[in-house]
């Protein structure tokens, strides 16, 4: 990457205090255009969000504001700029991911360094939006078993699918077996009709539409007839020995103790295996334990087991995500507010 940097003041008036301000210069005006956005809507978010004043003309951005501001927008701008280098899709949500990077203090130095992880699928090429996500992409490189634990929209199932379909593509595993417990979330389904694929596949969606997040419709039907990629309930792994194999089990805190240790005690020669799931929100009946949880307690203090935790700063989805989540863990700590109905 080839980008210089000039620090300079202007001044609105000869009255006015000196404003800070920093020019980026970019090498390539072709990814300029794809880190710029559309109508420069990427730059109006940055602008947005960190408070600093974006002026784009040709390759060159200055910007200006308050030091922070300025040392905020900059630090997103490098980020970026390094992932269209590195050829990945730069949307508004990896705007938005690598901007709350930066104003929840955890910018990388120089910009984004995930270059070691990146995962090339058929669709397109993937890599992580924060740095939580690039210890758990190496963690899946490095470790035959992985733990990924935090909330919902942390990346955890998309990256251990594309991690999963990556391998493949590479016949580095000769299977990808992706596998969730059929838990229903709160609600009581009844009778489902069909037959047992039809029963059980609206507990596997999330993790069919991951992979065709990845794979073009033809390849992952394919895939799926010829028992290259299986998508099963929990219940189907038992007595089962899973050799040269990607293993995901999704939604993990949905387990009891004994289906845990069923599912990993699974792993054959050969295989990897990734475990994903929330320890603090679970679907499981009033007083029965986790085997998440209890797995984690067991497992943690194995050096060869990789434990990756997420938090809130890593979510990838809407940004209102990260706020409800929050509006929900301090409701949590202040207790249950009784609503009164209307007196009689």
């Amino acid at each position: 990457m080839r980008l210089s940097a000039q620090t300079a003041s202007s001044t609105a008036s000869s009255s006015a205090t000196a404003v800070p301000s920093i020019t980026l210069s970019f090498a390539d005006n072709r990814l300029c255009a794809l880190l710029f956005g559309r109508h420069h809507e990427h730059l109006a978010m940055v602008e947005q969000r960190t408070q600093a004043s974006l002026n784009a003309r040709g390759n060159v951005v200055t910007i200006s504001g308050e030091p922070d501001q300025v040392e905020a927008a900059s630090a997103v701008l490098h980020d970026l700029y390094r992932r269209v280098e590195c050829g990945l899709e730069l949307g508004r949500n990896e705007v938005d991911a690598a901007v709350r990077m930066v104003v929840g203090g955890a910018p990388e130095p120089n910009g984004f360094r995930g270059e070691d992880v990146l995962l090339q699928t058929e669709r397109r090429r993937i890599g992580p939006r924060s740095p939580a996500q690039a210890a758990y992409l190496r963690a899946m490189q490095r470790h035959d078993l992985v733990f990924g634990l935090g909330p919902a929209g942390t990346g955890k199932t998309y990256l251990a699918v594309a991690t999963g379909v990556a391998l493949l593509k590479q016949r580095v595993v000769e299977r990808l077996i992706l596998s969730r417990p059929a838990v229903e979330a709160g609600e009581r389904l009844g009778f489902l009709p069909g037959d047992m694929k039809d029963k059980v596949d609206p507990y596997l969606r999330p993790l069919y539409d991951a992979l065709q997040d990845m794979l073009p419709d033809g390849k992952l039907a394919a895939r799926l007839e010829s028992g290259h990629i299986e998508v099963a309930p929990l219940a189907f792994m038992r007595g089962r020995t899973l050799s040269n194999a990607f293993v995901i089990l999704d939604e993990g805190q949905n387990t009891t103790p004994g289906q845990m240790k069923m599912f990993l005690t699974r792993l054959g020669e050969g295989s990897r295996m990734v475990v994903t799931g929330d320890p603090t929100q679970d679907d499981l009946p009033p007083g029965t334990v986790s085997g998440l949880i209890d797995a984690v307690a067991k497992l943690e203090r194995i050096e060869t087991i990789g434990m990756v935790r997420f938090t809130n700063r890593d979510i990838v989805r809407h940004p209102l995500v990260e706020t409800i989540l929050e509006a929900y863990d301090t409701a949590t700590e202040r207790g249950p507010k009784r609503v009164d109905g209307p007196k009689a």
